[in-house]
């Protein structure tokens, strides 16, 4: 029997979505299999934003463990679509950090955002960390209006943006084909970038 640690989540996924047993024990179980991936989550999306949150890599990564393990209607198929999820949870919570910043700074109002200088999207980190929250909020408000009209496109980004994973990953995560994950990526960042330069 295979017992490496890819099996192991996949055996407590499947606990989970079964119900075998409390849902508290399968997620005890898990967590420790998946935590490094979690905080590799965890680092790519505070990239140095301490600005407008006083958030550790850690102190992220338990704040989405307690919103995932109550994500009662979430059906965990893979690991894929739980890093997925894991993701777009840690964005949740650090777009509301730095609404919450922006509103206490600025009285709440919505300042345009340029990213004329941004070459890629990726390049967020290179802005100014209050710009940074500027663009991450307009960011997520684009990603909101994309999902919208597309919601795989959506997913995609949250999928390869927020959440660092690979093509293949994030196929097997919304479960579509790597190639068509290429050409949604691909559209997903030539929208996202006309939004957000409009």
């Amino acid at each position: 029997m295979d017992n490496t640690p890819r099996h192991d989540i996949s055996r407590q996924l499947a606990a989970l979505r079964q119900g075998s047993g409390s849902a508290a024990d399968a997620w005890h179980d898990l967590v420790p299999l998946i935590y490094d991936d979690l905080r590799a989550i965890a680092r790519r999306q505070l990239r140095d934003d301490r600005e407008y949150h006083t958030l550790s890599t850690t102190a992220l990564v338990h704040e989405a463990y307690l919103k995932l393990v109550n994500q009662h209607r979430a059906r965990w198929h893979n690991r894929a679509q739980l890093f997925a999820i894991a993701a777009q949870v840690m964005r949740r919570i650090l777009i509301d950090y730095a609404r919450q910043h922006r509103a206490a700074k600025r009285g709440g109002r919505d300042d345009p955002v340029s990213l004329e200088r941004l070459d890629t999207l990726n390049d967020i980190e290179l802005a100014e960390a209050g710009e940074r929250a500027d663009i991450l909020i307009a960011l997520d408000d684009a990603l909101t209006r994309l999902a919208a009209i597309d919601e795989r496109l959506a997913r995609v980004v949250e999928c390869r943006f927020f959440g660092g994973l690979s093509e293949d990953e994030t196929a097997a995560a919304i479960g579509v084909t790597s190639r068509t994950v290429s050409r949604d990526w691909a559209r997903a960042r030539a929208w996202l970038r006309n939004a957000l330069d409009a």
